[in-house]
């Protein structure tokens, strides 16, 4: 052979792959098959690489078993697991019911592609009672979207009795465990057809890459999200699945200090006279708490407080005297986060009336002696801006 092509031939294939604590990550578009039988056998063959290689096969993998799924898709970020999985059952003249607290993008979605495809959409409150919400659905209503607690303001829904309801009717359910991370409470054993998750958040656990998975354990279901991944082309590459599993590895030891760190957060914050009330699940005497202690193990970071009456300046003194706390519309990494809520709130339907600016703290991996002494400074800021 010339020497070009003993060049391109060269080095192709390892003479050995060492084993090690994490799976190889595999670059490659183009796949070899090993007979000219395989080359159409998508069922037993992986043929092309945006399918997934060796860590896209391992981080599957993990996430069923921590989701007690039988499939999972990935997508290149939560939003995309949203959409992805929405597009992946529902057709045009379906119908959709909405929780009213959805993830603000997930909501824009909905309300600019769906309808533009003849999706019918509608939100309800996210407090309305499972019968309620299930009887007053309509024969269109093909999925009801959920999300428990909602990212913002934290409201719950009784993932169990909406899925019980729904399942009869032949309506599926669909719940962002973006909150639970797929490890604090498990939807699918809830009765719940679809987990969508952003592993953006939690899983990746370090705010430095972008991934979404959608969960099943009805293989007709797995199937359809399956083909929902490869009719839209959407691809993860293989060293971001790599981080997020190493990311998964450490979640349990993650969420643990970071769920202790919320709830001493959350109570001192409560104690103060410039905060009119706290929206914590996990913290006792706090709306839905019940319903979080009957389902979920464990908190994560994240939660809300409202302060008493107070300006726009007094509020942008309050987060701009933080130092440990970043700006930053992100949370489930190592770093402590704030942000005001009340600008995202405006296109809600069932807006309730909270008495006061509406605040998020995402609590990460710092002393929380230290992050209270953060926000100390922060409510004197905002004490001098007259809150």
């Amino acid at each position: 052979m010339a020497e070009e092509t003993r060049l391109i031939r060269a080095g192709a294939t390892p003479k050995s792959l060492a084993k090690t604590v994490g799976p190889p990550i595999q670059k490659g578009s183009t796949v070899l098959l090993p007979s000219a039988e395989s080359l159409y056998d998508d069922d037993n063959f992986i043929t092309y690489g945006r399918q997934g290689l060796a860590a896209h096969d391992a981080l599957r993998d993990a996430l069923c078993e921590m989701e007690g799924a039988k499939g999972v898709c990935l997508y290149p970020s939560g939003l995309a697991a949203l959409t992805g999985a929405m597009l992946a059952v529902l057709k045009a003249g379906d119908d959709v019911l909405v929780v009213d607290n959805i993830y603000k993008p997930t909501r824009r979605f909905c309300d600019h592609v769906l309808k533009r495809f003849g999706v019918g959409v509608r939100y309800f409150d996210p407090r309305q009672s499972p019968g309620d919400l299930v009887g007053a659905a309509g024969e269109a209503v093909r999925l009801i979207v959920l999300e428990s607690p909602g990212s913002l303001s934290f409201e719950m829904q009784d993932l169990a009795a909406i899925a019980r309801l729904a399942r009869p009717r032949g309506i599926l359910t669909l719940a962002d465990n973006t909150w639970g991370a797929g490890y604090l409470i498990k939807p699918l054993a809830q009765g719940v057809d679809i987990s969508v998750q952003a592993l953006t958040k939690y899983v990746g656990g370090h705010s430095d890459v972008f991934m979404g998975s959608a969960a099943a354990t009805d293989p007709t279901l797995v199937g359809q999200l399956e083909n929902g991944v490869t009719h839209l082309g959407w691809a993860v590459a293989p060293e971001d699945a790599y981080q997020m599993l190493r990311g998964l590895r450490t979640l349990p030891t993650r969420l643990a200090r970071q769920g202790v760190s919320s709830l001493a957060i959350a109570a001192w914050l409560r104690d103060q006279p410039e905060v009119a009330s706290v929206l914590h699940p996990a913290l006792p005497g706090c709306p839905d708490h019940e319903l979080w202690a009957r389902d979920y193990t464990g908190s994560c970071g994240l939660f809300g407080f409202v302060f008493r009456p107070a300006s726009e300046v007094a509020v942008n003194a309050f987060l701009d005297a933080l130092d440990l706390f970043g700006l930053g519309f992100s949370w489930g990494g190592f770093e402590s986060l704030a942000i005001s809520c009340d600008p995202q709130l405006g296109t809600r339907k069932f807006r309730p009336d909270y008495g006061g600016p509406l605040m998020r703290l995402h609590i990460g991996l710092e002393n929380a002696d230290d992050l209270v002494g953060d926000l100390k400074k922060g409510l004197g800021a905002f004490r001098t801006a007259g809150g």
